[in-house]
């Protein structure tokens, strides 16, 4: 589905829905952005013909699985959105309505948002791979790994990089995929010391987790609630506070073991 609008941008970051219109319905343009379920991208394989993880220093195993990282796709920063687009989005359980400095920081131009948005991915980025290499024992000077993914901004991607470098370096460790070979889909920040943090949007990025063939969603555990009210049929959520519960829950799963449920 496409919006009248002519700019939408793919974010990795997602905003709770709004509570109250009702104060700004005289005011047009409205302070606000539509969303909609935005692309995903298996960390595990390539971007524009570019491996997503590369890594040096250490073999890297071959992965049959996958693991997605899902945006959710917002109108831009300088979009006009009016009374009836509010009103439209807010019946549609395929779109949200959220604050636009909820998705965008304010008082920037267009540039400077892109700028701000890259700068959070690149931090997200840096704190995954040192989760990662924290989480397996290893140091920077024993294995160096580069992350690319164009075309994405904010920190959200963070725990589905943490796991794919994970998969790569050690799978499941015992000689098999962190996947089980399962297409998993999820969301959520990381720091390097592996904790997890929520980032909303969920209900729209598991609709876009299980229109490309996930059936398992990790969620942050404080989003949980969000992430069942319109949860699409065939998505397992399982959720998460740390990478190495992360690990653990898909390391459960592959064996049939017990495994976490929001």
């Amino acid at each position: 589905m496409h919006f009248r609008h002519s700019r939408l941008r793919n974010l990795a970051i997602g905003s709770a829905p709004v509570v109250a219109l009702l104060a700004v319905v005289g005011f047009a343009p409205l302070p606000f952005s539509v969303a909609q379920p935005g692309l995903t991208a298996n960390v595990l394989g390539d971007d524009k013909g570019t491996p997503v993880i590369t890594i040096e220093g250490r073999p890297a195993r071959h992965t049959t699985g996958q693991l997605r990282m899902t945006t959710i796709e917002a109108t831009g920063p300088s979009a006009d959105v009016g009374i009836a687009d509010v009103v439209r989005a807010w019946f549609r359980t395929d779109q949200a309505v959220m604050p636009r400095d909820s998705v965008y920081p304010s008082g920037g131009s267009d540039k400077e948002i892109t700028e701000h948005n890259q700068a959070e991915m690149k931090e997200s980025q840096d704190s995954a791979t040192a989760a990662a290499l924290n989480y397996l024992h290893l140091g920077a000077k024993q294995v160096k790994v580069t992350l690319n993914l164009a075309d994405v901004g904010g920190p959200s991607a963070g725990l589905l990089f943490s796991l794919g470098i994970v998969d790569k370096l050690d799978g499941n460790g015992s000689g098999g995929e962190l996947t089980g070979g399962r297409t998993i889909a999820g969301t959520g920040t990381i720091e390097a010391d592996g904790s997890v943090g929520a980032v909303g949007g969920v209900s729209l990025k598991t609709r876009a987790a299980r229109r490309d063939g996930a059936t398992v969603f990790l969620v942050p555990k404080a989003e949980c609630a969000d992430a069942k009210a319109e949860l699409p049929g065939g998505l397992r959520l399982i959720p998460v506070t740390t990478l190495s519960g992360a690990v653990s829950a898909l390391k459960a799963l592959d064996k049939g073991g017990d495994v976490p449920s929001c």
